[in-house]
């Protein structure tokens, strides 16, 4: 599948995860990411999967030029959701020169479609560790801390 359609299909299941999640229905890693739009100031909410990795939460970014990831950049405190239940949170983007090894903890530790994903976005050459974190000047790892 090219990275064109595959985007395309990504971005109307979230559609569905994002209805289903506000109705109080949570599955898997997916929580709803609601920060400020850069622009407009208006509230955007994106579906993520937040990543557990050493005891910390993680979120990486799996898709280029993903609008989410510019909205936290321009302010790090935003809103998770999952199922009926909110809380703020700031984001801390990780240096590129860390982000390597959190890439092939990811890897590691998750089944094999989540590196499928940074291959069909176009974001890795490669579903492998080694492919992974040589992809971490494209790929935006934000650790989630308490608001």
């Amino acid at each position: 599948m090219d990275t064109r359609n595959f985007r395309r299909m990504v971005n109307s299941v979230n559609k569905v995860i994002v209805g289903l999640q506000r109705t109080g229905i949570a599955f898997g890693q997916m929580q709803l990411l609601t920060v400020p739009g850069r622009r407009s100031g208006q509230p955007r909410t994106f579906a993520i999967a937040v990543n557990e990795l050493d005891g910390e939460k993680y979120i990486f970014q799996a898709f280029p030029k993903a609008a989410w990831v510019a909205n936290v950049r321009a302010t790090n405190t935003v809103t998770l959701s999952r199922g009926r239940k909110s809380a703020p949170a700031r984001l801390v983007e990780i240096p590129v020169e860390d982000r390597g090894p959190l890439l092939r903890t990811l890897v590691a530790t998750s089944p094999a479609r989540v590196a499928e994903i940074f291959v069909n976005s176009g974001q890795a050459a490669a579903a492998s560790a080694d492919a992974m974190a040589a992809a971490a000047n494209r790929i935006a790892i934000f650790r989630v801390e308490p608001a």
